[in-house]
């Protein structure tokens, strides 16, 4: 164990406050329910943005992201599509205003916004996103669970804790071990606090994770100074063929099986399924979890879109930082680290703790580990209050007691914030690793959200009804094919979405249309584009000066442009990190030229 005093100290004085925020924001929190859940939606659209990002700089995918630049190089920069990480460019352009127009607190309260309160279905479609978020969170909860442990065993090793502990705990379990003790810190200080403690506790970790990445940038670049890499041909290309084509055989043939494993050799066809998917998954918008609620909290329609696109500005460039510089050290000194889990097998989402354990100094590596903690706890906190939202907001109050008074409410979200850490724990026992929840919740958990949640912004004709059937088709779909088949779930995706298309479809027109009184509050309000010509026609007939949307050219256009800039983000430290200079001008020369461009076509822009 290479943890010093001063390591330790740093770790601790965090931990203590987090303990401190959630008490001094406990009375904040507890003044209603919309400030315990959203920050009373006065917090400025840059503190919820950062949160966001905060949020998403977790362990678990960090540990992910640094394995797969280690195997598949610059190339990896298209993998994390498969969230699709460019849906917050979508948000960012058109689709965070739309949803903030609701003024909801939920994504199941949204709907009453675009179904209405009675009609067939509608009790349905509010019930089948309430499974869904709560299926997402919990999964997210295990996946952050089991990423967190596999961490903090590198710099515990258990032989150095197991006489202190009273009872037996074999190897296979030492991971869940250590997640659970850390997972009650997360859980004391999100509960008491709720929003408010989570994003004041994300700006801190965010400083220390903002070091902590530039602290690797630097030593990845100091000890590359004096040495080369030993990587394939291709591995520093981020373009690509039909076929993937790194040979680690004369390297680390370890790595040729990881890309067998994956299902990633045909990589062309991997980013076409991904690419697709993503598309979908993006006009769809924001998933009932932390990433809407953040949304859904913003004082404005406009500043959502500040904020969304303020997540990738704040986010990419130093969650890579650190990628880059963890992968250059674990291939210069790959000989020099351990990365065999408990049956011997290579597991590389180990690379980044065990290069941090190696090759960083005393009180970097503190700052790091200090920061990574805090990255889980943000993440686990952030996604714990969606969950909370949707049972407190969406079940107790609409449904057992709709007249609770604050104090109860406030108690509920005590209660319910402990069920739901602890049903998130149990899920993470059965779990094989971080990459198998991962691929099941993008790949196949998604796959049946997509068609019931693109329809429902852009075709007036859909209701509550084919909104249920869609959502419980596809989500009932995606949860049975781990049993029915095997392989990568990206390729169960298009078989879920047309199921649930088939949904959506069937079920509308097994009802009748939605009230038209609802269907044109909700067109005059969010002001959506799509197939809605027969309700502009009513809304124009009452209102001659009513203008539609007429921008979906422009969105469109302001999306690419958005997502060429995010790669750019993306890969903008791996060129810096790498000395690969031509190529880092070349990136920032078109960087530039799109934020010229989309200050004028999206920024100057923004409205309510």
């Amino acid at each position: 164990m290479k943890l010093q005093i001063i390591d330790i100290a740093i770790l601790v004085i965090y931990l203590a406050t987090m303990v401190l925020i959630g008490f001094y924001m406990k009375n904040k929190a507890k003044q209603d329910k919309e400030s315990y859940l959203m920050g009373g939606k006065k917090l400025p659209w840059y503190m919820l943005g950062l949160s966001d990002a905060s949020d998403m700089f977790d362990i678990s995918g960090t540990m992910w992201m640094v394995a797969l630049c280690f195997v598949y190089g610059f190339k990896s920069i298209w993998i994390p599509w498969l969230w699709p990480v460019f849906n917050q460019v979508f948000m960012m352009m058109f689709l965070s205003k739309w949803l903030r127009r609701s003024n909801a607190t939920t994504g199941a309260e949204w709907l009453k916004t675009r179904f209405g309160l009675v009609g067939k279905g509608v009790n349905g479609s509010h019930a089948i996103v309430i499974a869904f978020a709560l299926i997402s969170c919990l999964g997210f909860l295990a996946y952050g669970f089991i990423g967190l442990g596999k961490f903090i065993q590198v710099f515990v090793p258990w032989d150095y804790v197991k006489e202190y502990v009273p009872f037996h705990i074999t190897d296979k379990y030492v991971p869940h071990f250590y997640g659970i003790v850390f997972t009650l810190f997360a859980m004391f200080y999100s509960i008491l606090g709720g929003m408010h403690s989570i994003v004041l506790g994300d700006a801190i970790k965010y400083i220390i994770m903002t070091m902590a990445c530039l602290a690797i940038g630097v030593i990845a670049v100091q000890h590359l100074a004096t040495q080369s890499l030993n990587v394939p041909h291709g591995w520093n290309d981020p373009f690509f063929g039909w076929k993937l084509n790194l040979d680690w055989s004369k390297i680390a043939a370890e790595a040729n099986q990881k890309i067998a494993d994956d299902g990633f050799s045909l990589f062309g066809l991997f980013f076409m399924m991904m690419l697709l998917k993503g598309v979908f998954a993006s006009l769809a918008g924001p998933a009932p979890n932390y990433d809407m609620q953040k949304i859904l909290s913003t004082r404005s329609p406009k500043e959502a879109s500040k904020m969304t696109g303020f997540v990738s500005i704040v986010l990419l460039p130093i969650r890579y930082t650190m990628v880059t510089g963890l992968t250059v050290l674990a291939l210069l000194y790959y000989n020099q680290i351990y990365l065999k889990d408990a049956n011997g097998i290579t597991d590389f989402e180990k690379i980044l703790p065990a290069t941090i354990n190696n090759f960083l100094p005393v009180g970097v590596l503190g700052l790091v580990l200090t920061g990574l903690l805090g990255a889980f706890m943000g993440t686990f906190s952030g996604t714990l209050n969606a969950a909370q939202a949707y049972i407190v907001n969406d079940i107790y109050l609409k449904y057992i007691n709709p007249t609770a008074p604050t104090k109860k409410i406030i108690s509920m979200n005590y209660i319910v914030g402990v069920v739901v850490v602890a049903a998130g724990v149990f899920f993470g026992f059965l779990a094989k690793d971080v990459n198998d929840i991962l691929q099941w919740i993008v790949g196949g958990l998604y796959g049946g959200y997509v068609a019931a949640n693109c329809l429902k912004w852009y075709w007036w004709r859909f209701n509550a009804n084919g909104f249920f059937w869609g959502m419980a088709v596809g989500v009932g779909a995606a949860l049975l094919m781990p049993y029915l088949t095997t392989g990568l779930p990206l390729f169960w995706w298009p078989a879920l979405f047309v199921l649930s298309l088939i949904g959506c479809v069937v079920g509308t027109y097994a009802a009748p249309p939605t009230d038209v009184t609802v269907l044109k509050s909700f067109y005059k309000n969010v002001k959506p584009w799509g197939f809605w010509q027969p309700i502009h026609e009513l809304v124009v007939a009452e209102e001659p000066t009513f203008e539609g949307n007429k921008n979906f050219k422009l969105d469109m256009f302001n999306v690419i442009l958005g997502v060429v800039a995010q790669l750019c983000l993306t890969i903008f430290p791996m060129y810096l990190i790498t000395g690969m200079y031509t190529q880092l001008a070349v990136n920032l020369a078109v960087l530039a030229v799109i934020v010229v461009i989309l200050k004028r076509t999206w920024w100057n822009r923004l409205e309510d």
